[in-house]
C-alpha cells in the first residue's frame, strides 16, 4: 500500500521539472521525515496563498505555477510534494456547506451558489498512524485577519474558515492532525489512493456555470480574499460581521 501511495499520477506530477527543482533547491530530501512533512506543509500553507484556481482537477505543477490555491488544489500540490519526498499519502474527499464560503462568495452570487461544495484534505502515514492535514488551506495572513476581526469568537464558519477554535486553531505541523475547514463538512466521500480517482466521478461547476465561475466569479472571489488578507473583511449581507457570521454558522 505504501508503495502505491508514493507513486506519481497525472495530477500528482511530482516528477515534472518544476517540482523536482523546488525539492532540490530547498534541500528537502536531506531532511528527516518529520521535517520533510513540515517543509512541504509550510510551503503550501504560506507560499501558496489561499485563492481560487480555474478548477479543482489541476496537476500539482499547475498549482505551483499559479502560486495560489484552495482546499482541493492546495491538497493536490501538498500530496505531490509529499510523494516526491517519499511520504505515503492519500486523498479524502468531502463536501462542505456553502456557508463556509460566505463573505468570499459575493452576496450577489451567493443565493445561486451550489449548496454543497467539493472539499478535500490530505492524509499521511507517519510513524505507524494516519494523520489528517487540512490546516494548510488558509495562509497565516488570512487567518490572522479573521482573528483580529472576530477577537471574541471561537467558532466561525464563514470567510473560508470552518473551526471551533478561531483564536488558536493549531495549524502548524507538530506531528498531529490539523484542521481549518472541517466544521463545514456535510458529506464524506471516503478515501482514495489518488485525487485522479476521486475526480473521475466527482466534478462541479461544469457547462455555462463553470465558464462563468472560471472567467468571472473566481476573480471576484480572489479580490475579496486579497482584501481579507489586507484586513478588509467584507460585510455579509450588509449586516454586522460578527452577528452575520454567527447566523451563517447556525445555518
Amino acid at each position: 500500500m505504501s508503495h502505491v501511495l508514493t507513486q506519481p499520477t497525472p495530477l500528482l506530477d511530482y516528477r515534472t521539472d518544476a517540482i523536482q527543482s523546488l525539492i532540490k533547491e530547498r534541500g528537502w530530501l536531506d531532511l528527516a521525515p518529520f521535517d520533510r512533512i513540515g517543509a512541504a506543509y509550510d510551503f503550501v500553507r504560506e507560499e501558496i496563498l489561499f485563492g481560487y484556481n480555474v478548477g479543482d482537477a489541476l496537476p500539482a505543477s499547475k498549482i505551483l505555477s499559479d502560486g495560489f490555491g484552495q482546499c482541493n488544489t492546495k491538497s493536490m500540490l501538498l500530496m505531490a510534494l509529499l510523494r516526491g519526498l517519499g511520504i505515503p499519502c492519500r486523498f479524502h474527499g468531502f463536501t462542505i456547506k456553502k456557508s463556509l464560503q460566505r463573505g468570499i462568495v459575493p452576496e450577489l452570487i451567493y443565493p445561486i451558489a451550489p449548496q454543497d461544495i467539493i472539499h478535500s484534505w490530505v492524509e499521511i502515514e507517519f510513524e505507524g498512524r494516519w494523520l489528517q492535514l487540512e490546516g494548510f488551506i488558509l495562509d497565516s495572513a488570512v487567518v490572522e485577519s479573521l482573528q483580529r476581526q472576530f477577537p471574541e469568537r471561537s467558532a466561525l464558519c464563514a470567510y473560508g474558515a470552518g473551526t471551533d477554535n478561531l483564536q488558536n486553531p493549531g495549524l502548524s505541523w507538530e506531528g498531529t492532525s490539523t484542521f481549518v475547514q472541517s466544521t463545514g463538512i456535510n458529506q464524506d466521500f471516503g478515501l482514495y489512493d489518488a485525487p485522479d480517482d476521486f475526480y473521475a466521478s466527482h466534478r462541479q461547476l461544469t457547462g455555462l456555470k463553470g465558464f462563468i465561475y472560471r472567467h468571472f466569479v473566481r476573480r471576484w472571489m480572489n479580490r475579496r480574499v486579497h482584501g481579507i488578507r489586507k484586513g478588509k473583511v467584507p460585510r455579509i449581507g450588509g449586516r454586522d460581521r460578527s452577528r452575520a457570521a454567527t447566523e451563517v454558522a447556525q445555518q
